[in-house]
């Protein structure tokens, strides 16, 4: 099968395509044929060694010292079950998939256990919108729902809110009944309103920090803002989540959470994946309280191309891999 394997940190350029076994079922597993897999800031982050906040030393001792332990990237994936392993009995041969693998969705085939993160793709849905979904709207999912746990009425203000992130933290948090704010650049202003914020607010001509207005939740999803600075928008009980961070937020998120100190709180998560996670996106979708967002589609073989695009920061929704020619 074809991969996109990386054997050194650095640039886009260190991709390269490569032909590897197709990988076989075990006990539990599905086999899937990735038709759309995305390309997100975790690739990217990983690809580079770009962790964020002095946390380079922990990320290389966790996944590659020297050089990357697992060579095929990709979290996020859609494709059709081709082979089942024994026991398996979610899926069978033929059945279309979604889900986020962590790993090796950049290629031709996959291998997932049953009972992780993989679910029936919504009816109607093409690859390329399932393969847009997993990370970011798992991202928001667990940060908005699990995490912060916003109730109706309850003001939160999006940071990033056109993003790969924050575009779906916009939809869950209307989904979840709280009045939304989101914060993004002018020209996507309206953008953001067509996913549901009641607010929004152009960061180069408006502070939003500056603001008399308090706000429950504050998702930083671009890693504008520090606790310091969100302390000024957050209310008495508030809650600031920052999706990046780095080892100078630790402090203030230990004292938070062992309730040593008065005011807003901070939180620090680090999304990870669930069956129930993408079931529930599946659900959404079918309800039609989340829709996917894709900005720009490659074809498998410009990979690199997609991955410059990400790193530049500024996209609407998710950039996604087409291996159906692949």
């Amino acid at each position: 099968m074809k991969a996109m394997y990386y054997d050194s940190y650095g640039g886009p350029e260190v991709v390269s395509p490569r032909e590897m076994p197709r990988p076989e079922p075990g006990q539990g597993e599905v086999l899937v044929r990735v038709g759309a897999a995305g390309i997100t800031t975790a690739d990217w982050r990983l690809r580079a060694s770009a962790f964020p906040g002095g946390l380079w030393l922990p990320g290389r001792l966790m996944f590659g010292l020297f050089r990357p332990r697992r060579r095929v990237l990709g979290g996020d994936f859609a494709g059709t079950v081709e082979a089942v392993g024994a026991g398996v009995t979610r899926f069978r041969p033929g059945d279309r998939v979604f889900g986020f693998s962590m790993f090796g969705a950049h290629a031709e085939y996959l291998t997932m256990p049953e009972t992780g993160a993989i679910a029936a793709l919504p009816g109607g849905m093409s690859d390329e919108e399932a393969a847009a979904l997993p990370f970011g709207a798992l991202c928001a999912l667990e940060f908005l729902r699990d995490v912060a746990g916003v109730l109706p009425g309850q003001r939160v203000l999006v940071v990033g809110a056109s993003g790969g992130v924050g575009g779906y933290a916009v939809q869950i948090a209307r989904w979840l009944g709280a009045e939304v704010t989101g914060v993004a650049s002018g020209e996507n202003l309206a953008y953001v309103r067509s996913l549901g914020a009641q607010e929004v607010v152009d960061y180069r001509a408006e502070d939003v920090t500056r603001r008399d207005t308090m706000f429950d939740v504050v998702f930083d999803t671009v890693g504008a803002l520090d606790f310091r600075t969100a302390r000024r928008i957050l209310a008495p009980s508030g809650l600031f989540l920052p999706l990046n961070f780095g080892i100078r937020a630790l402090p203030a998120a230990l004292v938070s959470g062992l309730g040593l100190g008065r005011g807003p709180r901070m939180k620090l998560h680090v999304s990870g994946d669930s069956r129930e996670g993408v079931e529930t996106l599946a659900a959404l979708v079918l309800e039609g309280h989340l829709r996917p967002l894709i900005d720009r589609v490659y074809p498998f073989e410009r990979i690199r191309e997609g991955y410059a695009h990400v790193e530049g920061r500024h996209r609407r929704g998710a950039v996604v891999l087409d291996l159906s020619a692949a």
